[in-house]
């Protein structure tokens, strides 16, 4: 493995760059940290940035160590939040690490990972230790956070909790004697928290691995708030209808950091895309189809190309539309309910408002129309949703 494509490909920072070439050109076995704390249970392809980075130093013969941030879960990353989150029960935080996990190995290799939980060591935490960890952290370094300067200045809430979250998932470092710890830049100043107190005590400080964040489907930081994402437990076809929906100023970092395109040809397509010789719609198409393959299958994205070709590039109607069967004449609003298609009567009016809603490829322009049983008429919501009224 070149060390340089590995410090350099998909990487935003490394901290300290020249000393972990070092000790990479000794052939050293490091122990690369990954932690996650399962407020949520779902991944998306943002998470997959640094997944697959960690799965290309795992092929080089490094090991990972995944941290399962059972404790730290209950206060919930402060970084980027505007509020105090909710706390978490063990339950809940137990239920949806199960299903991260899941999700974790459909990228990195379960038999070269070492899966710990927080509570091996802070099950057992005492008083003391809490008042010493506490007490190696300065309320300066703590405000040097950007989230808790805003926060502190605008008079938000603010708690003593909160500003032990980064202590805490420095104290994981320790605990697993991390070389490497990976996170998005976003990360960086939680990571530099274990750095920092390795070395109060006297144990070598970890480096700092950095991956980009990458835009989601409106442009913005791809992540649930705005939801944008791309789920990894999406089908196939929206999936890839997700990706192609993209703008195409994202494809050279999607490349780059969602596959494993050769450095040579990624440059190519830098220079297409900048001279306009290169199809945003074909490279688009090629991306789609290898992130799909990688957590699905390759026919399954064939199969997903092959809808999506005739869906949208020839305009046929799905082959696999699902049935709806009336009992009696339904309004359209409530049809929408009924169907699954609005979550609610307010929504469906907005969708017809928005010209989203169709039957048998004419708009729907208004909120009277009254669907019989058994019409055989396709209503359609948006580009994705279809039923048969039967």
């Amino acid at each position: 493995m070149d060390i340089n494509e590995l410090l350099t490909r998909g990487v935003a920072e490394v901290i300290v760059e020249s000393e972990l070439r070092q000790r990479l050109a000794t052939g050293q076995v490091l122990r690369l940290k990954q932690g996650f704390d399962p407020t949520k249970p779902d991944m998306h392809i943002g998470h997959a940035v640094g997944l697959r980075k960690l799965r290309t130093f795992q092929e080089a013969g490094h090991q990972v160590v995944l941290i399962v941030g059972d404790w730290t879960a209950q206060i919930g990353d402060p970084s980027g939040r505007d509020e105090t989150r909710p706390r978490l029960d063990a339950a809940t935080v137990r239920k949806n690490a199960e299903t991260y996990m899941e999700q974790f190995f459909r990228v990195v290799d379960r038999e070269r990972t070492e899966v710990r939980w927080q509570s091996e060591w802070f099950g057992s935490f005492t008083l003391e230790n809490a008042l010493d960890l506490a007490g190696r952290f300065t309320l300066a370094q703590m405000l040097a956070h950007e989230t808790f300067r805003r926060r502190y200045d605008e008079g938000a809430k603010l708690t003593i909790l909160e500003l032990m979250y980064p202590m805490l998932q420095g104290y994981d470092s320790v605990a697993i004697s991390s070389d490497v710890e990976f996170g998005g830049t976003d990360q960086k100043f939680n990571n530099l928290a274990g750095r920092e107190l390795m070395g109060q005590l006297g144990m070598r400080p970890q480096h700092v691995l950095l991956v980009p964040l990458i835009p989601g489907t409106d442009g913005r930081k791809m992540g649930k708030t705005f939801n944008n994402t791309v789920d990894i437990t999406l089908s196939p076809f929206d999936m890839l209808g997700k990706i192609m929906s993209m703008s195409d100023e994202v494809l050279p970092l999607y490349f780059e950091v969602l596959t494993d395109m050769p450095l040579e040809e990624l440059a190519e397509v830098r220079t297409g895309l900048a001279g306009g010789t290169a199809s945003p719609r074909d490279l688009k198409m090629r991306l789609a189809r290898d992130i799909v393959s990688q957590f699905h299958s390759p026919a399954d994205a064939t199969a997903a190309e092959e809808s999506f070709v005739r869906q949208f590039v020839q305009r046929e109607l799905p082959t696999d539309i699902p049935a709806h069967a009336l009992a009696a004449p339904s309004g359209i609003i409530d049809l929408l309910v009924a169907a699954g298609m609005a979550a609610s009567k307010g929504e469906a009016r907005r969708l017809i408002d928005g010209g989203g809603v169709r039957v048998d490829g004419e708009r729907v322009e208004g909120y009277s129309l009254t669907l019989a049983p058994g019409a055989g008429v396709v209503v359609q919501v948006g580009r994705r949703k279809f039923v048969r009224v039967v």
